[in-house]
C-alpha cells in the first residue's frame, strides 16, 4: 500500500481531507488535484480480484459496446492504418480491442487477471488504451510511467474514466463511489497535470476521454 500520509499519483504529502461519503472518507491533493480514497480503506489484492471476476463485460454486447464508443470515436480517426495497439487491463471481455480490430488494426490485450502476457508489456505501440483502468491504480504514478514509455514519438494513450463533481453533493451521490475497487478520481486539472508531468500534450476530446500524445523529438 502506498504511503497512507501521501497523494499516490504526485507523491505530495498531507493531502487534505474531502468530502466524506457512505462512510469512506476522501482526500483531494494539492499539487496534482487528485481525489482519492482513504488508502486504509483500500481493497486488498484478493478483494479486488473477487469484485472483478462479478463483471460481465461481452465484447459482443451492443450496450457495453455504446459505453466504449467514445473513446472508440476519439482515439480511431487519430491512428494511421494498420496501427499496432495495447488494451491495457482489457478485463473479462476484451470489446475495446474487438473494435479497433475490427477497424483494421493490430490490438495486444494485456490484463494482470484475465490476459497476464508479460511479453506484451516489452514492446512499442502506435497506441495504448486504458479503459476504466486508472481509477482502480493503487501507483499510478509507476503505472502511467510504463505507459508511457510503451509509446513511441507520436504514440496516444487513451484513457477513458469517470470525472469527480465538483458538487459536495453531487459527489456523495456519485455513482463511481459505489465500486470500492475505485480508488482514485481524476478531474479535468489532474490530467493536466499528467500531461504536464510527462511531457505528453493532452485532447478532452468527449466526456470523460483523455489522449495523452507523445510528442515528436524537436528538429534540429
Amino acid at each position: 500500500m502506498p504511503d497512507p500520509d501521501a497523494c499516490p499519483l504526485c507523491g505530495r504529502a498531507s493531502p487534505a481531507p474531502h468530502h466524506a461519503a457512505a462512510g469512506t472518507r476522501f482526500h483531494r491533493c494539492a499539487g496534482c488535484a487528485l481525489i482519492f480514497r482513504d488508502p486504509a480503506q483500500w481493497p486488498d489484492r484478493d478483494a479486488e480480484a473477487a469484485h472483478y471476476r462479478l463483471h460481465r463485460n461481452d465484447p459482443h454486447d451492443p450496450g457495453y459496446r455504446r459505453f466504449l464508443q467514445p473513446l472508440f470515436d476519439a482515439l480511431a480517426p487519430r491512428l494511421p492504418a494498420g496501427a499496432e495497439g495495447l488494451d491495457f487491463g482489457c478485463g473479462p471481455g476484451p470489446a475495446l480491442a474487438a473494435m479497433l480490430r475490427e477497424a483494421g488494426h493490430r490490438v495486444q490485450v494485456y490484463d494482470p487477471l484475465f490476459a497476464d502476457a508479460p511479453d506484451t508489456l516489452r514492446r512499442r505501440y502506435d497506441f495504448v488504451t486504458a479503459s476504466e483502468v486508472i481509477e482502480h491504480l493503487h501507483r499510478p504514478a509507476e503505472t502511467l510511467a510504463m505507459l508511457g514509455d510503451l509509446l513511441g514519438a507520436g504514440g496516444i494513450l487513451g484513457v477513458m474514466t469517470g470525472a469527480p463533481p465538483a458538487d459536495p453533493e453531487a459527489f456523495a451521490r456519485w455513482h463511481y463511489l459505489r465500486d470500492p475497487t475505485h480508488v482514485a478520481f481524476y478531474g479535468p486539472d489532474t490530467l493536466r497535470w499528467i500531461a504536464q508531468r510527462h511531457g505528453w500534450t493532452l485532447s478532452l476530446p468527449a466526456r470523460h476521454v483523455a489522449l495523452f500524445t507523445v510528442p515528436a523529438p524537436a528538429l534540429a
